[in-house]
């Protein structure tokens, strides 16, 4: 799975995450369509393209604090964005794209070492439906596994 690397401020440090980004707002206050927003920034942080997508549901972020809502979404059968026509990065982030087995990041998880709450909950989540068979992922010694993705060690 494709995951991203970014400093995060009030973290002080760099954070492993899945790929995510806010809703735009209109001039009049709407806010963008988030089955619109989850293309553009899976191709903004990725430079991939997703040709399926399933939505996973939603979750207040910190209801206490704020009315963000997060909407969590699963992007399959990734391919690059062509490059003429790629979708970047906004121009204060510094992401470092990592491919990884579900496995490995729910690990992860686990471990403490992914640990923002979008993250976690997404793979938690993902887990859940892997494990149900609701979802069913490639892994990396399946020839449909995405050909950027680093081989497993043998």
């Amino acid at each position: 799975m494709a995951l991203v690397r970014q400093w995060r401020l009030p973290a002080g440090r760099a954070l492993l995450e899945i790929p995510a980004g806010g809703l735009d707002v209109a001039d009049d206050g709407t806010k963008e369509d988030p089955l619109v927003a989850a293309p553009r920034e899976l191709e903004e942080e990725t430079g991939l393209r997703a040709g399926t997508w399933r939505q996973l549901g939603t979750f207040y972020t910190a209801p206490g604090f704020t009315d963000e809502l997060m909407h969590l979404s699963l992007a399959t059968d990734l391919v690059p964005a062509s490059a003429d026509g790629r979708l970047g990065p906004d121009e204060d982030e510094r992401l470092i794209l990592e491919w990884w087995p579900w496995q490995d990041a729910v690990a992860a998880v686990d471990r403490g070492e992914i640990c923002d709450a979008k993250s976690i909950v997404g793979l938690l989540r993902l887990e859940r439906l892997i494990e149900r068979g609701e979802v069913v992922i490639a892994t990396p010694r399946d020839s449909s596994a995405h050909p950027d993705a680093p081989a497993p060690p043998e």
